[in-house]
């Protein structure tokens, strides 16, 4: 059973002052409003995000927005996504970090939740997945805590950024300027830069990257709030990042460098140390550097670079799937599919990529 295109309500998750519909494209405008009030909101459950997952992957929207006397009170961004075997999922959201319900009230949560497990139920997929920043309290799902995610507080005009960095971390950013000529440049003309950086360093870890439709759609749909920089030294591009703004949030999300970039010139940290600079002077008060396994070296980097790990809460309810997701760089025996795949040629990872990356959102 497909959510109904109209609007029309899902049972059974109403009462007499809430009432939980399919969201549409006719909500898109005040849903918008709604995610971008909401101390919690984030750039991902933005209707833009799932249209251009929609346009590039095909996942189907399945939104739920919750409406209290004629106006919007709650919100879950969804897509049924095709996975890498077995049945589709419903993700909150697809190749987003932090998503899952925003309501005004506890009760809107719930509610929002309750309908998307029914909806996956009648949908006979093989789970519902919910990307949640903070526990949503609802102990009937399984939870995870495979990821942490990292933030920092910028500080005010006029202080020094570096200030709070690990000695060498400040030496290696102040290098990076002075020895090496690094400079940070913004703007789309380096969008194919980064599409090509950013495939070179997902081949290098032996993933999948993600096809250049991507960034290009993402770009589109949140505009102004969609920022592209490039590190670059004599007229050449060693890195470059897509990053988000939200509200009062700077997230960098995107990164791609060349193979020397780091070893020769500390590229990543001189983009986060500028684009912390660069975010602070646009009148923003925190940087939000993503989010890593929590077993992966990138955590001790991040936390190195003065951001706070805080874990995710990510939650789920099983239909058909028996398990919790596990494939991903964390699993033993994904090794070998990483070994191979790094050795692959470029040309043909580029071609295979955008299909993988279609069933691993």
């Amino acid at each position: 059973m497909q959510p109904p295109p109209d609007g029309s309500a899902f049972p059974p998750s109403q009462s007499e002052a809430l009432e939980v519909r399919a969201g549409c494209a006719a909500d898109d405008e005040e849903r918008d409003a709604f995610v971008a009030a909401h101390p919690r909101g984030r750039f991902a459950q933005r209707a833009g995000w799932l249209r251009a997952g929609e346009r590039v992957f095909g996942h189907a929207r399945r939104d739920l927005v919750a409406w209290r006397a004629g106006r919007i009170v709650g919100v879950l961004p969804l897509a049924r996504c095709r996975g890498l075997f077995g049945p589709p999922h419903l993700i909150s959201v697809p190749y987003g970090v932090a998503a899952g319900p925003l309501g005004e009230d506890d009760f809107v949560v719930r509610s929002l939740v309750s309908t998307a497990v029914e909806l996956a139920r009648i949908e006979r997929v093989g789970r519902l997945e919910l990307r949640c920043e903070e526990d949503p309290g609802l102990a009937d799902l399984t939870s995870s805590d495979l990821y942490v995610s990292f933030a920092r507080d910028l500080p005010a005009v006029g202080e020094d950024l570096l200030a709070g960095l690990p000695k060498e971390e400040r030496r290696l950013v102040r290098r990076a300027r002075d020895r090496h000529g690094l400079e940070l440049v913004e703007g789309t003309e380096y969008l194919a830069d980064l599409e090509r950086l950013f495939h070179d360093s997902k081949r290098r870890l032996g993933s999948p990257s993600l096809p250049p439709a991507w960034f290009r759609a993402v770009g589109e749909e949140l505009g102004s709030a969609a920022v592209v920089h490039a590190a670059r030294r004599g007229g050449r591009t060693l890195a470059a990042s897509m990053s988000f703004v939200h509200g009062d949030t700077f997230a960098m999300y995107y990164i791609g460098t060349t193979p020397q970039a780091n070893r020769e010139c500390s590229a990543t940290s001189f983009m986060i140390a500028e684009l912390g600079e660069w975010a602070r002077d646009k009148g923003l008060l925190r940087f939000d550097l993503g989010r890593s396994r929590r077993d992966a070296g990138t955590v001790a980097f991040k936390r190195n670079q003065g951001f706070e790990a805080r874990s995710l809460a990510y939650r789920y309810h099983l239909v058909r799937s028996r398990s919790t997701p596990s494939f991903t760089p964390s699993n033993p025996r994904t090794r070998a599919l990483r070994g191979a795949w790094s050795r692959f040629p470029g040309w043909l990872t580029r071609r295979l990529s955008p299909a993988l990356a279609r069933r691993l959102p």
